[in-house]
């Protein structure tokens, strides 16, 4: 094992790691509608089995966090690696419901294992730029869901229409960062470094600030991840290739969090929150009623503004106001994140299927509709019926935004 700390190569390796649970997020979103016909799933169901994902998520972080000071970041990193090629093999076998259910739950596993070790590990090596660091390490989950959707487009081009075909590539970049993390020396956590006690952390962890900042991340979280998993389905007639509205979104938070460190860096954190949620409501809200590709894709811009910065910058200012709450404080705030987007996916199933058969025009049978041929008027009618059950689907979700507009508000004139 090489003893010295190679903070470059462990800095690259876990944005290759944060790539692969990416490409799970966008190529999953992706599967939705398959899903939903080839095993002839509602999508309230398809919102569990994608929602589970968000549930091993926290599992992971929940569990891996406490432990990240006792076993090690490396073995935290071995477990993510185990559970991501379990999940992706289960998942390209599935057959049915719970196939894909228990595939989805590694999967999550994997991804929560993969936060819990890398957001320490980053924190504790740039202890003197956490936000921006955290910021450009984050920037490689969009630029991840970017890769995801233009494989999936590509795919589906070439006639690789199969879905199993895009899992299937997610194996590439995982045994890429499990090579580059094999037999590298890992640092001590920053909580430990300062000489914190874990009474310490633990007591950190349960301050008032914190648990008003974990709330706020359950929010913000199904802000951003519960939208994004169900854009692709929500606003599926509005082009012919959906995956794009994902990739688009992706690749504005990706270029955001890249290349807005300095930003960051210059800018209180309760500012950014603040504006990056009144972007993230607008944006919203313009989905909601907008229609034709142009307009639906200039409000998804203005809403990857909103959400590009929540999620780094919420870890950086509990890291930077919180340090006492270390890895633990790092692993809740990620893991209750996911809950909140855990929380998000069959609720979205249940509005968008509510607000469809809503849609419906009058005599009409929704069940009926879904077996129409293609080019018929009964096919037109259950489009459209969607188109509008997806929109105001994002008439609802923008109340979680209007809520953190008043939220940080309150933190950012308290905290002057």
């Amino acid at each position: 094992m090489d003893t010295t700390i190679k903070k470059t190569q462990l800095f690259n390796a876990s944005c290759v790691a944060l790539v692969v649970t990416a490409l799970a997020f966008a190529t999953r979103g992706s599967f939705v509608e398959a899903w939903a016909t080839e095993f002839n799933l509602t999508h309230t169901q398809v919102g569990w089995i994608v929602g589970t994902a968000f549930w091993g998520f926290t599992l992971a972080m929940f569990f891996g966090g406490p432990l990240v000071d006792i076993i090690g970041l490396g073995r935290i990193l071995a477990i993510a690696f185990f559970c991501h090629v379990v999940g992706i093999v289960l998942t390209i076998v599935a057959t049915g419901f719970w196939t894909l259910f228990i595939s989805t739950l590694f999967i999550g596993v994997a991804n929560g294992s993969v936060e819990a070790a890398c957001n320490p590990l980053i924190t504790s090596m740039y202890t003197d730029e956490k936000t921006r660091r955290l910021n450009r390490f984050h920037a490689w989950f969009p630029t991840g869901i970017v890769i995801g959707g233009l494989v999936v487009y590509l795919f589906n081009n070439i006639g690789l229409t199969d879905w199993r075909w895009a899992m299937g590539i997610m194996l590439i970049p995982t045994f890429i960062y499990g090579y580059m993390f094999l037999s590298k020396k890992f640092p001590e956590t920053e909580r430990v470094v300062s000489g914190f006690s874990y009474k310490d952390m633990l007591k950190a962890c349960i301050s008032p600030l914190f648990l008003f900042m974990a709330f706020c991340m359950i929010l913000t979280a199904a802000t951003e991840l519960g939208t994004n998993q169900w854009i692709a389905a929500l606003l599926a007639n509005v082009s012919d290739n959906p995956i794009l509205l994902l990739v688009w979104i992706s690749g504005i938070m990706a270029l955001a969090r890249q290349f807005g460190g300095t930003f960051v860096h210059n800018t209180k954190s309760t500012v950014i929150l603040l504006f990056s949620s009144i972007l993230a409501f607008i944006g919203l809200i313009l989905m909601g009623y907008m229609t034709g590709a142009v307009l639906v894709f200039a409000s998804a811009g203005i809403f990857a503004l909103g959400i590009a910065f929540f999620w780094p910058t919420m870890l950086g200012y509990v890291s930077e106001n919180i340090p006492q709450s270390g890895a633990l404080g790092l692993a809740i705030m990620g893991g209750i994140g996911f809950l909140g987007g855990a929380i998000a996916q069959p609720t979205l199933g249940a509005i968008f299927d509510s607000q469809t058969a809503a849609a419906i025009p009058a005599g009409q049978v929704i069940d009926v509709l879904k077996t129409a041929a293609a080019g018929t008027q009964e096919a037109a009618a259950l489009a459209q019926a969607t188109l509008t059950g997806g929109a105001h689907t994002l008439r609802f979700v923008a109340i979680v935004p209007a809520v953190l507009i008043i939220f940080f508000a309150f933190l950012h004139f308290r905290k002057r």
